[in-house]
């Protein structure tokens, strides 16, 4: 099994086929290839021009059946040895269950359609997590979207037991499906442009009649934190280094101007995280997960990302953890600085699939620290654009300098561009354009803090210089992309919070 292939079409999909190609292992033979199933058009010339050893295997459409003939084919042909789908919607729509059929159920890493609801249904993920002892939020009831007397009811009554409520569409989201409200003033107009949002949604699976459930929360106080997990089938788990999410566009609280993205960046790890939070995640969350899983005849080869909210004290020790949601799948882009400090990620991948996870552990860089931050189309065009995650515009000229970005570390993964064969160039799709990537190791006397400051800092520069370029159509000396600028500066704020970090280095 050393031919592994990333299924999709975001950058976690090509990061994680080089990772497993070029990490190198203190206890595995590096021999291992990644590849990528589809991927975007830009990939394969992108890949081909930065010389790295990732091979792509195409399909037809974007679709599950596309997919699912790819695959089986190239696992008949010994193309691939297996394969870990990314997209969570390839699950909801039985992609295992398809590869399952053709004989290589044994070959694929993630959960069938049966158990794709504990992404895809929030209401029944909680119900799930109830029966199995997994703590979540205080207070949660199903509503009727069309009722909202209900509605304000039960936010009147968190909001003043709890501090606040939080409204979430309980159906696959891309994780923007979540609204909080703080105070009384928000209720009506969240809920009015939640159901805007997923109106068409809800009539395309109830009708416009029809029960439309909705998920109301109390809000959960402490630090959002998830953990990336890989299971075999025997129940036996390994939990990844630890990312922080930047989901909002915006620095600063989400909000009607500021809404929650599909992630603006990422760092790895977590600036809270510690051994005792990992601890704590496997024997509160991961155990009864993985129990009922088994129970309930759920239970095969998968990666889980449980989103959570823990509670510490004052020397930064986890005194509790609570479960928001649990994907089934990695997270965009938090998986890719995830990735970066990961050197057996190949053999992880590999033990899921063979059952022996309690035979490896993650090799991981605990000296390094790993910043991702998206470039986005930012505003303007012909059309007014409001930029991502609004309208984008589209079919704009990159310019980069590889020889600048290769020379300081910065590693580039495309996303949304494409590539047009007859001229050689790459141009914006809209979006996430591309993330830039970059690692440090803490030497000397330096901080977390004062390390991430400074690969920050490297990485802004690079930015603010040009040295990758979404050309506008009215300014060819411009730059059509945006990005935020406070991604990695929470290692300062958990320094500032919390000496003892100061005290351990």
């Amino acid at each position: 099994m050393k031919k592994i292939a990333f299924a999709g079409t975001d950058g976690r999909t090509l990061l994680w086929a080089y990772v497993v190609s070029t990490a190198t292992s203190d206890h595995f033979e590096n021999n291992f290839e990644g590849l990528v199933i589809r991927g975007t058009p830009s990939m394969p010339a992108f890949s081909k021009a930065m010389g790295w050893p990732v091979e792509f295997v195409a399909t037809e459409s974007n679709d599950v059946d596309s997919y699912s003939q790819a695959i089986i084919a190239a696992l008949e042909a010994g193309t691939i040895d297996c394969v870990v789908p990314m997209p969570e919607a390839l699950l909801f729509e039985g992609l295992v269950d398809r590869v399952e059929a053709a004989g290589f159920g044994d070959k694929i890493l993630g959960l069938d359609k049966s158990a794709a609801f504990i992404e895809g249904d929030k209401i029944k993920c909680k119900e799930l997590c109830r029966d199995a002892g997994i703590p979540v939020s205080d207070a949660w009831v199903q509503v009727d979207a069309h009722d909202y007397d209900s509605v304000l009811k039960t936010c009147l009554e968190f909001i003043q037991s709890f501090g606040g409520a939080v409204l979430k569409y309980p159906f696959s989201a891309g994780g923007k499906g979540a609204r909080i409200i703080l105070n009384t003033w928000e209720i009506r107009e969240v809920y009015e442009t939640l159901l805007k949002d997923y109106k068409d949604s809800y009539k395309k699976q109830f009708g416009k009649k029809g029960a439309w459930p909705l998920l109301i929360e109390s809000l959960m106080a402490g630090v959002e934190i998830s953990f990336t997990l890989f299971v075999d089938q025997k129940g036996q788990f390994q939990i990844l280094p630890t990312s922080m999410d930047y989901p909002e566009r915006f620095e600063g609280p989400a909000s009607k101007t500021n809404p929650i993205t599909g992630g603006t960046g990422a760092v790895s790890p977590h600036p809270m995280e510690t051994p005792e939070l990992i601890d704590m995640a496997g024997k509160t969350i991961a155990e009864p997960l993985v129990e009922i899983m088994r129970e309930r005849n759920l239970l095969r080869p998968c990666i889980l990302y449980p989103g959570c909210f823990v509670s510490f004290d004052e020397s930064m020790r986890p005194v509790k953890i609570r479960v928001s949601e649990i994907n089934i799948r990695p997270g965009e882009p938090e998986a890719q600085p995830v990735a970066r400090r990961l050197r057996n990620l190949g053999a992880l991948v590999k033990a899921s699939l063979t059952g022996d996870l309690d035979k490896i552990k993650p090799e991981v860089r605990e000296d390094q620290v790993s910043i991702c931050i998206a470039l986005m189309t930012g505003p303007g065009g012909p059309d007014g654009q409001k930029g991502y995650p609004w309208s984008c515009t589209k079919n704009e000229p990159i310019e980069f300098d590889l020889k600048y970005l290769k020379r300081k570390g910065i590693q580039v993964i495309p996303s949304a561009m494409t590539w047009v064969e007859d001229n050689d160039t790459f141009k914006s799709d809209g979006t996430r354009v591309a993330f830039l990537n970059a690692n440090l190791t803490v030497k000397g006397n330096d901080s977390r803090g004062v390390l991430a400051n400074r690969l920050r800092n490297k990485l802004l520069t690079a930015f603010d210089n040009g040295k990758f370029r979404v050309i506008p159509r009215e300014d060819k000396n411009g730059n059509r992309l945006d990005l935020r600028r406070d991604i990695g500066i929470h290692y300062l704020k958990a320094e500032e919070l919390f000496p003892i970090l100061h005290e351990n280095g």
